[in-house]
């Protein structure tokens, strides 16, 4: 039987966070462990010795917060670690080539071993590629027409090239990227295809979903994208052993009513040509959100609903209005359950009545129930209320005498902890605990002390005076807390 999957939270923060620790998990099955993105200061948090134990390297996309570090751990294992250690890198086709663009510059060249010549070196010098999720059947290629020029166009597989009634380029004239344009056979509809199929679909996908299996420990990595709506190219991850399933969603728009309007609404192309040069044309110049007829299928639709069923998420959220990531106020509004769900990505000041992830923090998933790890005791998260500012991680429990109280406005949560009234509704009192390496302790409302951790685990409460400083240890009231 599964002892449960083990997550360690190295970096919880947005990229614009001032704690600095931008997003990475260290994911552990038995003696097998993986990192899941590398926005944190991998380097300070785990080592270097502990990194070259590390499997895997997952990256759900290409924003730097996720994949700062991805450089210089490829480099760190070609020059540092031990000979020919070549990091695994795995994450789904269209990802990896984000990835390998965006990386080289950095990757791409470098001095002989005499420092004499500049040479060139290939990715995979640095790096063991391994795909997850399915291969598409089409892409865009570069053909020889002859005369020593190239021009770009769709094919398939096995070589062939596309015709223009089937798929086109669409190159941007913002940013020069080329997009593709492709006909769903089934409505005769305009499409993009990699937002508009779940990985599912054997129109544009090939059968095969390489999901990647840890045979060591007997758990499997898959990649899912039917809930993903982050603008580039992302994708979650799935983790699943015998009995527990983890699935970090990754950065995302999570919102059921946004997603309908998604696979129905019908659009009207604007044709910025005559319709019969449109159809005639392999490439075409412009905006491709004027060719697109519609965004998402109705099939991506139902997957994207049925995405998180039986297993514990891990969820980016903001409380900024955003249109690229869940906000908090999307809550109501999302298929996931609030006693399965891990809420991360957060700024520096947030107030939940959902679970919080926080940098350093270690959960165990067992089966559809997550638990965090606190030395060698698992406990849920069954606090009513969780707060979050500035490395500060608070928790508290409804209580009418409660000398703090948790207000609501225009669908986000505050808390008042000196007991000033905000411009808010109020919703319930509480009593406030500060968190310290997973125990919970009273919230000190003097300035003159302070919690301190002892390099014994235990923790006191200093008290400075006039005469110096002295210090008592303090109970845990986390084991009270639990049975509630």
């Amino acid at each position: 039987m599964s002892d449960g999957i083990t997550v360690k939270i190295l970096g919880d923060f947005g990229p614009f966070s001032r704690m600095g620790k931008s997003i990475g998990y260290q994911v552990t099955v038995g003696q097998s462990s993986y990192l899941v993105d590398c926005g944190s200061p991998l380097f300070q948090q785990i080592g270097g010795q502990e990194l070259k134990k590390i499997k895997g390297l997952i990256i759900t996309h290409c924003h730097d917060d996720h994949k700062r570090w991805f450089t210089d751990l490829a480099l760190f294992h070609m020059y540092v670690s031990d000979p020919n250690s070549r990091i695994l890198f795995i994450t789904s086709e269209e990802v990896k080539g984000e990835i390998l663009l965006a990386s080289g510059p950095a990757l791409d060249r470098s001095l002989s071993a005499d420092s004499k010549k500049i040479i060139d070196i290939a990715h995979e010098d640095y790096i063991r590629h391994r795909i997850i999720g399915p291969r598409a059947k089409y892409r865009i290629v570069s053909v020889d027409g002859g005369a020593g020029e190239t021009s770009l166009r769709i094919g398939d597989l096995e070589g062939n090239i596309v015709g223009p009634e089937k798929a086109k380029i669409v190159i941007s004239n913002k940013s020069k990227r080329t997009r593709m344009l492709f006909m769903d056979p089934n409505s005769r509809e305009w499409v993009e295809p990699n937002s508009f199929y779940p990985f599912s679909s054997d129109i544009f996908y090939e059968e095969n979903k390489n999901i990647c299996q840890d045979k060591e420990e007997g758990f499997t990595i898959e990649a899912v994208k039917e809930h993903s709506w982050h603008g580039v190219p992302t994708i979650g991850i799935k983790i699943r052993t015998g009995e527990d399933t983890l699935i970090f969603s990754s950065d995302t728009i999570h919102d059921i009513h946004l997603w309908k309007e998604l696979c129905t609404e019908k659009h009207t192309q604007k044709m910025n040509m005559p319709k019969r040069d449109f159809e005639s044309s392999s490439v075409i110049y412009g905006d491709i959100n004027d060719f697109i007829e519609r965004v998402w299928s109705v099939e991506r639709y139902k997957e994207a609903l049925r995405a998180f069923e039986d297993a514990v998420v891990i969820h980016d959220v903001c409380v900024e209005p955003t249109a690229v990531h869940t906000d908090y106020r999307l809550l109501r509004n999302i298929r996931l359950h609030k006693d399965r769900t891990i809420l991360t990505h957060s700024p520096d000041r947030i107030t939940s009545e959902w679970a919080l992830c926080n940098s350093d923090k270690s959960f165990k998933i067992k089966g559809r129930k997550f638990y965090e790890i606190v030395g060698d005791r698992l406990y849920p998260m069954n606090a009513d209320i969780y707060y979050k500012e500035n490395g500060r991680y608070l928790v508290g429990y409804k209580n009418e005498k409660g000398s703090c109280t948790v207000y609501e406005k225009d669908g986000l949560l505050s808390l008042s902890i000196g007991g000033e009234p905000e411009l808010a509704t109020p919703l319930f009192n509480a009593d406030v605990y500060e968190d310290i390496s997973g125990q919970y302790f009273p919230i000190l409302e003097s300035k003159n002390t302070m919690y301190w951790k002892r390099t014994d685990g235990q923790v006191e409460i200093v008290e400075f005076t006039d005469q110096g400083s002295r210090g008592r240890i303090i109970e845990n009231h986390r084991d009270k807390l639990n049975d509630r």
